[in-house]
């Protein structure tokens, strides 16, 4: 049976919990010996937005706790890569990353800087030998340990996101091509992830969970959840519960229990530490202008349109209307004064005092 394990905390205790629950869920039996540990951090905006991207004591949290449990620095890898409308480099210091990484004498990979290679996967796959003409990785994940640090949110096309989803960032910025088939593409990659890494695990942040039309244009709220699992997708799955979705009615999670990667039936998944039977914070999918926008194209129109609007020498306007939507329009309207509340909480206190 499955194990989720999970956690209330508190800023005042925040790296010290995340150490407990690691330890509670015996978190380095699911490695190889004696292998470096990818680090897979998770950047959904190059800005600072409350739980919309990995939290500086989330990093701090783990890497603190590895270093402790006798992991060098230097078998300590942590990645991220750029998308069609996120910047690395500049989401690595707006989310305060790099003094974090500074401080413990980690180096930080950006994957935009790394050697691709083509993969063969052994098992037969879904969709994305359809979707992409090969599929390529970064050699430097392949063969390693690897911890996802998704945050607990919402997303647009796939309901909720979480630990299965974030290793959609390893892909080249290509990856929007997928979006048409985003459930079949995820259960493929976690396919992948089983055959090229010996260890998975997940460490999931819910301190401040982001709901509505995620992973951008979210409401936040400050919730003080920690979970972890060798299992994405029990992860991901009681993830879903406590935000008030049934699992097995998600596609992507639903088709990776039918395909034997994980379990996405709560009946079935042994969840210890807090009880959270009760936990249902009844949230309900949620779109904006842009995502309508992109949804009429990947799901109402017939692939030509998709290939000549967003692979094409057109794909440029897509970019500029996306960027122009979150960073200029809904960041102005909605997104700074949102920002600017949270910072008044005790979580946007203590993100305040982590060095830029």
């Amino acid at each position: 049976m499955s194990k989720v394990f999970i956690d209330k905390t508190k800023p005042e205790s925040i790296l010290q919990d995340y150490q407990k629950l690691l330890h509670r869920a015996d978190y380095l039996k699911t490695f190889k010996r004696g292998v470096p540990i990818i680090i897979k951090i998770n950047l959904s905006w190059t800005r600072f937005y409350p739980a919309c991207s990995t939290p500086p004591w989330q990093l701090e949290g783990l890497i603190k706790t590895l270093i402790e449990d006798g992991i060098k620095p230097k078998d300590i890898i942590p990645v991220e890569n750029k998308t069609v409308v996120t910047d690395v480099v500049k989401g690595s210091q707006n989310n305060k990353w790099l003094p974090i990484l500074k401080k413990y004498g980690v180096k930080m990979h950006y994957l935009t800087n790394e050697t691709y290679t083509t993969y063969k996967p052994k098992t037969p796959l879904l969709v994305m030998n359809n979707v992409f003409h090969k599929i390529s990785l970064p050699k430097i994940i392949i063969g390693k340990n690897i911890i996802q640090l998704p945050t607990m949110k919402m997303h647009v096309f796939t309901t909720t996101t979480g630990g299965m989803k974030n290793y959609f960032g390893v892909l080249r910025t290509s990856r929007h091509y997928a979006h048409r088939n985003i459930h079949e593409t995820l259960v493929d990659l976690l396919s992948i992830q089983k055959e090229i890494h010996p260890g998975i695990f997940g460490l999931m942040d819910g301190t401040t969970i982001g709901y509505g039309s995620g992973p951008r244009a979210m409401q936040w709220a400050v919730k003080n959840y920690l979970l972890a699992s060798s299992d994405l997708v029990a992860l991901d799955a009681i993830a879903a519960k406590m935000m008030g979705f049934n699992p097995l009615k998600l596609d992507y999670l639903k088709l990776a229990q039918n395909h034997n990667l994980g379990v996405a039936d709560p009946k079935k998944i042994k969840v210890e530490g807090v009880d959270i039977a009760k936990v249902n914070w009844h949230y309900k999918k949620a779109d904006t202008l842009a995502s309508r926008g992109q949804k009429l194209i990947y799901r109402h129109s017939p692939l030509w349109v998709e290939k000549l609007l967003l692979q094409s020498p057109l794909v440029p306007w897509s970019y500029f209307a996306s960027n122009f939507y979150h960073d200029i329009y809904w960041w102005n309207l909605y997104g700074r004064n949102r920002v600017a509340n949270f910072m008044q909480t005790e979580w946007g206190k203590l993100f305040q005092k982590y060095p830029s």
